[in-house]
């Protein structure tokens, strides 16, 4: 029993040390011989490092199926014993916590319905205290980094010594492409923040659907993150949760084999040399930028000047309008992207009418 377990926490600290880190499963567990056949052809692909299932799902609505419970704990105890996959399962509560460790489950995560909630995250840390277990945190719904950092900081505080991030897109009005808009530059702000913990993506719940989940992957692992959370299933067509999203594991096997992986680094001195002489143009060009938004900062004061001597507004709508307009058409011409040109133009804006304000408060 004492080997026993030592293999399964090795097998587990490998795991959680390997890049990419792959973790897969159904979004459910359902049976007992669907979470074993599950876990046995993704053991058979090689490509596969942590087993993950549902066992308790939060809904959106009442009536829709909320996972089969703790009875499936023992189904992924066994699956493990036969396969030697490490598991992995979504905890919300204190008691779920306790459940899942009392039958072996080597990796815990918090959903992002639970890590919008800092009660339910403080409970679960306090479940924690004094467990030597790896815990993954996904991204609230809403996108909010405050919610996901203190998730971290909760966990961290409990003495919880390895924490991941996964990251699995965010609730966003009016998003029609995605299931959760990815909105990765919240992402790479959070990884930026906590740059020793591993950030894994989720593109099965970006997605919804499984047509796209091969473009997502990939561009998570342009990214440099360091592993991928994808659902598999024996029957996708007839899962109880989330069918559209989850694939075979076949599938899953033939998509990772079709992923270029990036390497963080390369071993030429003529790669770096032609790296640094291009980044120093783009410092340089910084500076420039930087020089420039001064500048218009300070025409921005003088505009305060007229309108708080005059009694006028800061905000003039259709002169805003008119200036989107006009970026909107340079920038499909120089090749940068309508939602980069968007944020880019909402920032200068805010910071102008802040330093008009000012200018009106003085």
């Amino acid at each position: 029993m004492q080997t026993a377990e030592k293999t399964s926490a090795q097998a587990t600290q490998d795991a959680w040390n390997k890049r990419p880190l792959i973790i897969s499963g159904p979004c459910s567990a359902e049976t007992e011989e669907q979470v074993i056949a599950t876990a046995q052809r993704l053991a058979a692909t090689g490509k596969v490092d942590v087993l993950r299932a549902g066992i308790w799902k939060p809904r959106t609505k009442p009536g829709m199926f909320e996972g089969i419970g703790a009875k499936g704990l023992p189904w992924l105890q066994q699956a493990k014993k036969i396969t030697g996959l490490p598991t992995a399962v979504e905890v919300a509560t204190g008691k779920q916590v306790q459940d899942a460790l009392t039958f072996d489950v080597d990796v815990l995560w918090i959903g992002a319905r639970t890590t919008v909630n800092p009660f339910s995250v403080q409970e679960v840390a306090d479940a924690l205290r004094g467990v030597n277990v790896p815990v993954l945190i996904k991204n609230p719904i809403n996108p909010d980094l405050e919610l996901w950092s203190g998730a971290v900081e909760r966990v961290a505080r409990a003495g919880v010594k390895q924490i991941g991030l996964i990251h699995r897109g965010f609730s966003s009005y009016g998003n029609t492409e995605f299931r959760n808009a990815p909105m990765w530059h919240l992402a790479i702000d959070m990884k930026l923040k906590h740059p020793d913990m591993p950030i894994i993506n989720d593109p099965s719940h970006i997605c919804g659907r499984r047509d796209i989940l091969l473009d997502v992957m990939q561009r998570a692992i342009d990214l440099d993150y360091d592993g991928l959370m994808v659902e598999s299933h024996i029957d996708p067509d007839n899962a109880w949760s989330d069918a559209k999203q989850q694939v075979t594991p076949e599938r899953l096997a033939e998509m990772l084999a079709t992923i270029i992986w990036r390497k963080e680094d390369v071993a030429s001195e003529e790669y770096h040399a032609a790296l640094e002489k291009l980044r120093q143009q783009i410092n340089h060009l910084d500076d420039e930028l930087m020089q420039i938004l001064g500048k218009r900062m300070q025409i921005a004061e003088q505009i305060g000047q007229y309108k708080k001597s005059n009694n006028i507004t800061i905000l003039q709508t259709n002169r805003w309008n008119e200036i989107i307009e006009k970026a909107m058409v340079k920038a499909d011409k120089l090749g940068l992207s309508k939602e980069f040109i968007t944020r880019y133009f909402d920032a200068v804006h805010m910071e102008s009418i802040n330093h008009q304000k000012r200018v009106l408060d003085s």
